[in-house]
């Protein structure tokens, strides 16, 4: 519990809700626990906690900016990859309580798990009665990232603008494949293909299948110098 004060800067009152929301569903299992020991209801609620937060944020940043648009840097900005990236760097990806067999397959460092905790925790502070200073902390902590996608949107929106090119032309997408996996299961490295009526167009690399493609796609885009 004072690990989780220090990270985020708040008091902890109901330490019990904090202990659940460490919990992974693999630890409880073991123990044949009830599923509500686990972060899964705490991360439901964080989830909400979380896109309010950054909704309103967007909202006040950029009043010019599109129902689309702001939905989008959303989308990105709460991601599992954002997420797990805040969750790795500050220290709580540590604290997070696993099955000896999920520990030792190196769960802790996967994204989506590290990404869970993060919402559960901000789900318990929540019902802490610390709503104020939990959207301080998801403010000062997200809006760099915020105005990141904002600056590079091409960049991060790479995807949806090559299709819109391609089906501008011919009515046909582009195609994304896995052409190589590489890495221990818990930090794969996926490398992906982009191409377009046959024609590759440009392949990378990244730690999911979705940040492979959405940077062969910035390539692609590159290439064809539609951005």
């Amino acid at each position: 519990m004072k690990s989780l004060e220090k990270i985020f800067g708040i008091k902890i009152v109901d330490s019990d809700l904090f202990k659940k929301a460490l919990t992974h569903p693999s630890y409880t299992q073991d123990l044949n626990l009830d599923y509500t020991e686990s972060y899964e209801r705490l991360e439901f609620l964080g989830d909400a906690v979380l896109k309010l937060t950054v909704s309103d944020v967007l909202y006040n940043m950029y009043p010019q900016s599109t129902e689309g648009e702001m939905s989008k840097i959303r989308s990105i900005v709460v991601s599992d990859n954002t997420l797990a990236q805040i969750a790795k760097g500050n220290g709580l990806s540590e604290l997070i309580i696993l099955s000896k067999h999920d520990e030792k397959q190196g769960a802790r460092n996967l994204n989506s798990i590290c990404a869970c905790a993060f919402e559960a925790i901000l789900g318990a502070y929540y019902l802490d009665g610390k709503y104020k200073q939990v959207r301080k902390y998801i403010e000062k902590t997200l809006t760099p990232y915020i105005k990141d996608v904002k600056d590079n949107f091409a960049k991060y929106n790479s995807k949806e603008i090559l299709q819109e090119y391609t089906q501008s032309l011919d009515k046909n997408r582009p195609v994304y494949k896995v052409v190589n996996e590489s890495g221990p299961a818990h930090k794969r490295i996926f490398e992906v293909e982009v191409s377009y009526n046959g024609e590759v167009l440009a392949t990378e690399k990244g730690l999911s299948k979705k940040d492979a493609e959405q940077k062969a796609a910035y390539s692609a885009c590159e290439k064809l110098g539609i951005i």
